[in-house]
């Protein structure tokens, strides 16, 4: 394996490079072409790395590409699955490089799309590519890779309804996770789910003078902020009636195995620029990441924001609220919840609106399953030290689906790292994770090929 990645290094590390300067934003529709692009590219390097049956099939929005390398009827099958699309790189002045022309520094590049999730699922492409070059794939393997996932993977769900028969397989494998380091491999054994959704009120019929009607009219924007400002307490407790009523309340032995994993606080809190941690009382911040549900303003908006100064009192004021979810939390429930109360505390002076956008359900893994232990032995032969399992905070909606049509667990075995800046400015991943992701995946195949004919 080393011989081969060391042969095609720069021509691996290259391909990711022209994929990530195509910005396939998949929000916004001005990007709709290079959505479009980037499903191309894919679709041409999964062929080229030697998989047939290579082809991009339509949906209501952003296009999914597919392709198989079925080797024996009787191996084991892994559907990889992975994402080509990238988050918005607003605000771009606060990138130190052109988000869409990646840049190495440090043994890192920096572009949207780096890690997530470009970086991660291209490995496997790489790895398919190595397995057949040196006659080493003992599973059939399955690639799909959607251009929604950052927009809630509308069309997938759907998708993979359609098409049971073709994407049929005895396991899923997913890189869109992290590990706690690069000295410290560890694999995630569940995800938040979570709720997206908009917010809007409405005060008088048009912008108002501030000195005229100030202080006679409701202020949209103010009360937005008090509104919101009540969704919790002074404990960091959610207030939404019911909100925690099906919370997974895990054991305190659960909770200790939890914290007993390498963390770093002043070390977490020096990389964010931050003084001091904050979050739900009783809780650790291991623990507020990856078991307790949340609810965070991601966007306000209203009035005017432009240069200079308006004295405007604005008639409509806005936001964007997601909360991630634990199990036994469900993201139509909450959603309910969330509109109801919303509705209910808003004072007669203004008028609410509220839009869900997207969601999905919460997801964990056994640890004592076949398809575990095989991604728990590839990544001991490639880091030399056994993978902790843990938590992550994050969502990947489509994955919790996924076992619901298909039957089938999900592996999430990924190798980004907290420092690389998802969703954020300055996105990054490192050298060393492409690479060792590429060496480490096909010891996944090695290790399922042998327990699943020992089964």
């Amino acid at each position: 394996m080393t011989n081969y990645l060391d042969q095609h290094r720069d021509r691996f590390l290259n391909e990711l490079l022209e994929l990530l300067r195509i910005p396939s934003v998949s929000a916004d529709s001005k990007f709709k072409a290079d959505v479009r692009r980037a499903a191309e590219y894919v679709r041409d390097r999964i062929q080229d790395a030697g998989a047939d049956s290579v082809k991009i099939y339509e949906t209501p929005g952003h296009p999914i590409v597919y392709g198989e390398k079925m080797v024996d009827p009787a191996a084991p099958t892994v559907l990889v699955y992975g994402h080509y699309d990238v988050q918005p790189a607003d605000p771009y002045e606060l990138w130190d490089s052109p988000p869409f022309e990646p840049v190495i520094k440090n043994d890192r590049i920096y572009a949207r799309g780096a890690c997530d999730d470009k970086g991660q699922f291209y490995m496997h492409i790489k790895a398919l590519e190595f397995m057949l070059a040196t006659h080493s794939l003992h599973c059939n393997v399955k690639i799909m890779i959607e251009g929604e996932e950052e927009v809630g993977s509308d069309h997938l769900g759907e998708f993979v309804k359609q098409h049971r028969d073709m994407l049929a397989c005895d396991t899923i494998l997913i890189s869109d996770t992290s590990i706690i380091a690069n000295d410290v491999p560890s694999i995630e054994v569940g995800l938040r789910g979570l709720t997206y959704l908009e917010v809007e009120v409405v005060g008088a019929n048009r912008d108002l003078h501030s000195g005229v009607y100030g202080g006679a009219v409701a202020n949209p924007i103010n009360v937005l902020c008090d509104m919101i400002a009540s969704l919790k307490d002074e404990n960091g407790h959610i207030t939404i009636p019911g909100f925690y009523d099906n919370v997974e309340v895990l054991s305190d032995e659960a909770r200790k195995a939890m914290n007993e994993a390498p963390f770093d606080l002043d070390a977490y809190q020096k990389d964010l620029g931050i003084d001091e941690v904050m979050g739900e009382a009783g809780y650790t911040t291991i623990e507020r990441t990856s078991i307790r549900p949340t609810l965070d303003v991601n966007g306000i908006w209203g009035g005017y924001t432009g240069e200079g100064a308006k004295t405007v009192l604005p008639a409509k004021a806005f936001a964007k609220i997601s909360m991630r979810l634990v199990p036994n939390q469900t993201d139509k429930e909450i959603e309910a919840l969330f509109t109801r109360h919303f509705e209910s505390i808003a004072p007669a002076s203004v008028k609410v609106k509220v839009k869900p956008h997207h969601g999905g359900l919460p997801y964990v893994n056994p640890t004592d399953s076949v398809e575990y232990e095989a991604a728990s032995r590839a990544m001991e032969e490639a880091f030399g030290k056994k993978p902790i399992p843990t938590r992550g905070g994050g969502s990947i909606p489509i994955v919790a689906l996924f076992e619901q049509e298909l039957g089938v667990k999900s592996v999430l075995m990924g190798f980004g790292l907290d420092i690389d800046a998802l969703h954020s400015p300055n996105e990054s991943y490192g050298l060393f994770n492409y690479y060792k992701g590429i060496e480490t995946i096909p010891l996944f195949y090695k290790h399922y090929a042998a327990l699943k004919k020992a089964e």
